[in-house]
């Protein structure tokens, strides 16, 4: 009788899950494609890929909000129908006939974290270079961190960093490689550190090495302070400073760690390596939280309700889940409390709800 009905309740959670993150994704898709794509005038072919490889981003960031639409229609319909009624009558409490859903959102949880490590860094790598190289034509903002370096093009120049700062200010680490139109390298500049000021960049205790046909060796020359220009298309590289949503676990700490041997603010950094483990539970924790709302008295069960209920729910959840990493990201909180606070929050005040919950 219990697997009759943990199937039963399973198999409704199944179906409003699927329907609400293909909704979710309709949606998406069409407004970002009205405000942002559509007014750049690019083959189809190119939309399609972009959409394809953005695809697995927004099914995660979708995750948690189709869980808790899921689970609170799930739970309504059970009520409407006085099944609810009848499941309590038979000993079972609200936590007990919650917990074929509370099993799924783990294991979907447990998906996402995984999928999150091992197949977005990839996907998204392969979404950027089709926006900026392809979509944008600003292949100098497409950046690809190989080896713990961060590489642009501008023009005929090459260049590297090191670490760069969350608020995309300062460089350490820097090398320019400038080449002719034959591309035949011409100079090589390094730069222990730089300050990005629009398309001027201050280079700070470095070197130029001169490649001269008429020498055989580079002419080398050190200096304090050189200012260069930038390309436009670069200037803003702070736009696109972040990238830890390209690099797994593994890398991201040794990044996190290598920015912090060389004194780089790695707070932000910091919260993203921690809100990856947590977000992997935000499923979790809405469901907890919208089982106790999904049961009314009344068992009016209405879809504007229900809808209500969700917006509300996603609402309270994301202002603090987003106002604590951002204490986080200044330095307000520990990096790890920033990033797991609403979920302890939240969770323990859903709990306490479900256990005092009655039809």
């Amino acid at each position: 009788m219990i697997n009759i009905i943990d199937r039963y309740i399973a198999k409704n959670f199944i179906i409003y899950f699927l329907s609400s993150l293909a909704i979710f994704l309709v949606l998406f898709v069409a407004v970002d494609y009205l405000s942002n794509m559509s007014s750049y005038g690019v083959s189809g072919d190119i939309i399609r890929r972009y959409y394809m490889y953005s695809m697995p981003a927004i099914i995660y960031q979708m995750f948690p909000i189709a869980c808790v639409v899921a689970s609170v229609f799930t739970i309504s319909s059970l009520n409407k129908n006085s099944e609810l009624v009848s499941l309590f009558s038979f000993g079972l409490s609200l936590a007990r006939v919650s917990a074929p859903i509370l099993v799924l959102v783990s294991l979907l949880g447990g998906m996402a974290f995984v999928a999150s490590d091992r197949i977005l860094p990839n996907f998204e790598e392969k979404k950027d270079y089709t926006y900026w190289v392809e979509v944008r034509n600003r292949p100098g903002m497409f950046s690809t961190v190989k080896k713990g370096k961060i590489w642009y093009r501008s023009g005929n120049i090459l260049f590297n960093i090191q670490s760069l700062s969350p608020n995309g200010k300062n460089a350490q680490g820097a090398s320019f490689y400038y080449f002719d139109n034959n591309w035949k390298m011409v100079q090589m500049i390094k730069a222990d550190m730089v300050e990005l000021k629009e398309k001027l960049w201050l280079l700070k205790d470095g070197v130029i090495h001169l490649f001269a046909e008429e020498n055989s060796f580079p002419i080398i020359k050190k200096y304090e302070e050189k200012l260069i220009e930038i390309d436009e298309e670069v200037a803003d590289i702070q736009t696109d400073s972040s990238s830890a949503s390209r690099l797994e676990l593994s890398e991201l700490k040794k990044f996190i760690q290598r920015n912090k041997d060389a004194g780089v603010d790695t707070l932000e950094f910091e919260v993203s390596y921690h809100s990856k483990f947590s977000y992997a539970f935000t499923g979790f924790v809405l469901v907890l939280l919208g089982i106790p709302f999904s049961v009314k008295r009344e068992r009016s069960g209405s879809i504007v309700a229900n809808i209500g209920v969700c917006i509300g729910l996603i609402f309270l959840f994301w202002t603090l889940y987003s106002s604590f990493q951002t204490f986080a990201k200044y330095g307000g909180v520990p990096p790890l409390f920033g990033a797991w606070a609403a979920n302890i929050l939240l969770g323990g005040f859903a709990v306490f709800l479900i256990s005092r919950t009655r039809l």
